[in-house]
């Protein structure tokens, strides 16, 4: 039966501390925090498999009735990073089965040879594009080359909720918002693995920041302190779309979830992702991040990567030094089934929920052969117009006063082009191991999830070849030097437009950057950028920003500036960088980007920041705010941002009218319980069936008003009724249409029970509250002139 136990929430329902299933002892909570403790929830359900997974279950279950023990072992262990891949499992020489490849990242295959692969525009862009098709899209190209390298399974998407603006991996999501980020999510892993590509999604789950996320060799290990209603309404909500459309893995993050590591936190992985959500795929670690053998497999981890103990740290057998015995599992793992610790069961479990996926995705017939750093093997395609594509759809444009952009290049005789990260890093863009430094423009952060540019279109080129083919009488002065402000002055002196290109970088804590240690020292513009565009305005009046950034930044010093004229947030575009921002500043595109997060006025007016410094202990990271993250936050505190959540401008205007509310079906019960524990549960992937069915449908027209034809991204927000615990409003629907100018188009978005659903924390299940919903929709969250009203 369903296990009543919750995640917990510390101040809705109390929870008592369940024994550690080894030790016999809870797991340890300082004074103050005891109330914060994720229950123990074992055994490990077994996958039964059902629906679209059925034959590939019952083909695994055969296949794994037949090996040895030592067998089973080599596919649930992975055999160092020494090998082609950044992970690899053993082998199964008997049946010339050769092990599976894992490859980084959520943009493009991780350490591939350069000028093989492409390198595709961050996750954060893809969201900025708020385009389902082109989301789909993307993950089908990269889906393309992680197949044609021949790998198994990729390690993406990544759908971390950017809960603090500095986090240094929060360009690799899809932003502030559950929903958004759980459309992306599904669209993402749908077009991966259109190809038999094996996704994986990540990181599982509230892996929140940098600073103290953990590992086997971190000294201290985070825990994110949530409770049960925020972690399924928001934490969890990305993850439970990924499982219902499919998703083959999923990978357990290095940080603690109220006290116990989420690599062997039963009650995240046994109780939630394979019991509540019917997973039936398998859930690796991240690298090096378990810290136990014998609970991790309890507590339903299925495969243990890279293999290895720690990064630099392998204890050797003693009598054989040659012998490295630095692994949890293993041979380890083989005495843990011998001395009953870890039943065989639990371990052929593991293996038939991989060869499930093996062979759900038809890997066993036909597969490519791994070719990672093999550069005649080149697997690009025509992927770069997709690239170029993405990069200026994401675009958002924050400021136009007076129309100054599209610029009129036939009208235009002298142009200034400055900031280093107008050119291209005079080393080439793959100088820095995994993109580990700063230097010219700035198409991606740093980290594993990065891949190789196989060239990088820097935004100086790309404008003097536009300039090339259509104004080639023009005078184009680069002023590359941020810190050079007299060359600036000189260049911006006579221009009539003076472009300068800023970033803002982030990316993994196992690199350090200009100080920054993954996550972010600062909201602002590195290398001087207020004092570049500043000074740059006090010369130019024509001054038009462009804005290569992982995320937030603050903008008040100059944002405002009379000669700033027009504001682009480029984002993270990918190697066709140039030329998609020059396609929106000459308005080849109309730019149609809208933020996936909210930009303050000040970093004090975001709900939560890093934890950068703790004492002795786990370091607490309690999420008070709740659900109210990003916008939510600022509305719910009455918070006036500078740009908020959905904002972005277009060329052109549009206008909102004729709002529709239509009930297509009548709510059903979306009961969670499960057939027995131990099984799988009776509801289809994803949660009961019952959540997803649409029963609401919301029609409205929107009109071009304005001179050009473009799209238009409407987004439609739910109030629920009062009581409920919910955030002022909640984004629950978008869609992206193009409309000729002086035309309407009508819209239709469908909301599925799901989305006019709560988290009951005592019933434990998803319920549908009485009372009156208020449906807002308009160009971004604080934009939405229209409005109506249901009752379910």
């Amino acid at each position: 039966m369903m296990h009543k136990a919750i995640l917990l929430a510390a101040t809705l329902v109390a929870v008592p501390a369940i024994a550690n299933v080894v030790t016999g002892v809870p797991d340890p909570a300082p004074p103050g925090y005891e109330q914060w403790v994720s229950p123990v929830i074992t055994p490990s359900p077994n996958v039964v498999g059902t629906g679209d997974w059925t034959l590939a279950v019952a083909r695994a279950k055969k296949f794994v009735a037949g090996l040895t023990l030592a067998e089973k072992i080599n596919v649930t262990t992975g055999v160092d990073i020494v090998g082609t891949c950044v992970g690899n499992t053993g082998t199964i020489p008997r049946f010339g089965w050769k092990g599976l490849c894992l490859q980084d990242s959520p943009l493009g295959v991780r350490l591939a040879k350069a000028g093989s692969v492409s390198a595709f525009p961050a996750a954060i862009n893809a969201a900025a594009t708020w385009d389902t098709n082109l989301i789909e899209a993307r993950g089908r190209a990269m889906g393309a080359e992680f197949r044609g390298k021949g790998v198994n399974i990729a390690l993406g998407p990544m759908t971390n909720m950017g809960r603090q603006a500095a986090a240094g991996r929060n360009w690799e999501g899809f932003g502030g918002d559950p929903f958004l980020s759980g459309v992306a999510t599904a669209k993402t892993i749908t077009g991966i693995q259109s190809n038999g590509v094996i996704a994986t999604v990540k990181h599982f789950i509230a892996n929140e920041q940098e600073h103290f996320r953990g590992g086997s060799m971190a000294s201290q290990i985070s825990s994110a302190n949530i409770d049960d209603k925020t972690f399924h309404e928001l934490y969890l909500w990305p993850f439970a779309e990924a499982v219902k459309v499919g998703v083959g893995a999923a990978m357990c993050s290095y940080n603690k979830i109220n006290q116990t590591q989420a690599c062997q936190n039963s009650k995240i992985i046994n109780g939630v992702l394979k019991e509540e959500l019917g997973f039936m795929g398998f859930i690796m670690s991240d690298w090096a991040a378990m810290i136990d053998g014998i609970q991790p497999a309890l507590a339903g981890l299925d495969m243990n990567m890279p293999g290895f103990f720690a990064y630099g740290r392998g204890p050797q057998d003693e009598a054989n030094p040659a012998i490295a015995v630095n692994t949890w599992w293993g041979s380890h793992l083989i005495e843990m089934v011998k001395n009953g610790s870890v039943p065989e069961s639990r371990v052929d479990d593991m293996v038939t929920r991989t060869f499930a996926a093996y062979y759900k995705f038809g890997q066993d017939f036909g597969y490519p052969p791994v070719s990672i750093s093999d550069v005649n093997v080149n697997v690009q395609g025509n992927h770069a117009q997709l690239i170029r594509q993405i990069g200026a759809a994401s675009t958002v444009l924050l400021k136009n006063t007076n129309k100054a952009l599209p610029l009129n290049v036939k009208n235009i005789k002298r142009i200034a082009v400055i900031g280093s990260d107008s050119v291209p890093n005079p080393n080439g863009p793959n100088a820095c191991g995994d993109r580990g430094c700063n230097v010219g423009t700035l198409a991606m952060g740093w980290g594993s999830g990065t891949a190789n540019f196989p060239y990088l279109v820097d935004p100086l080129s790309a404008i003097k070849s536009h300039f090339k083919s259509h104004n080639s009488a023009a005078t184009i002065v680069s002023a590359p030097s941020d810190f050079d402000l007299d060359a600036v002055a000189a260049a911006a002196s006579g221009a009539e437009a003076c472009l300068v290109f800023v970033n803002a970088d982030s990316g993994e804590g196992y690199i350090n950057v200009s100080g920054n240690q993954g996550d972010r020292n600062n909201l602002t513009l590195w290398n001087a950028g207020d004092n570049l565009i500043l000074a740059t305005a006090s010369v130019c009046a024509n001054t038009v920003v462009v804005m290569h950034v992982v995320g937030p930044v603050l903008v008040e010093a100059w944002v405002g500036h009379p000669n700033v004229t027009a504001v682009l947030n480029a984002g993270l575009p990918g190697q066709e960088s140039g030329n998609a921002v020059v396609d929106v500043l000459f308005g080849e595109v109309n730019p149609s980007g809208k933020l996936p997060y909210t930009m303050a006025k000040r970093r004090e007016d975001y709900p939560a920041d890093i934890l950068y410094n703790s004492g002795e202990g786990t370091p607490q990271i309690t999420y008070d705010e709740g659900l109210n993250i990003d916008y939510r936050w600022f509305d719910a505190k009455n918070i006036e941002p500078r740009f908020e959540f959905g904002f972005g401008l277009s060329y052109t205007t549009f206008s909102y009218s004729g709002l529709r509310i239509s009930k297509s079906l009548f709510p059903r019960d979306a009961d969670s319980v499960v057939a027995s524990h131990g099984s799988s549960p009776v509801g289809q992937q994803g949660g009961p069936a019952a959540l997803y069915n649409h029963v609401l449908t919301v029609s409205f027209a929107v009109k071009n008003t304005g001179s050009l034809s473009g799209n238009e991204v409407s987004q439609l927000y739910l109030t629920f009724p009062a009581g409920t615990g919910e955030p002022p409003k909640v984004l629950r629907g978008f869609a992206r249409t193009y409309v000729l100018r002086g035309l309407t188009s009508f819209v239709t978005i469908s909301m599925r029970q799901k989305d006019v659903s709560v988290w009951d924390v005592v019933k434990q299940k998803w319920v549908v509250p009485r009372g009156t919903f208020t449906v807002h929709v308009g160009g971004s969250s604080r934009s939405l002139p229209l409005s109506g009203t249901f009752s379910m």
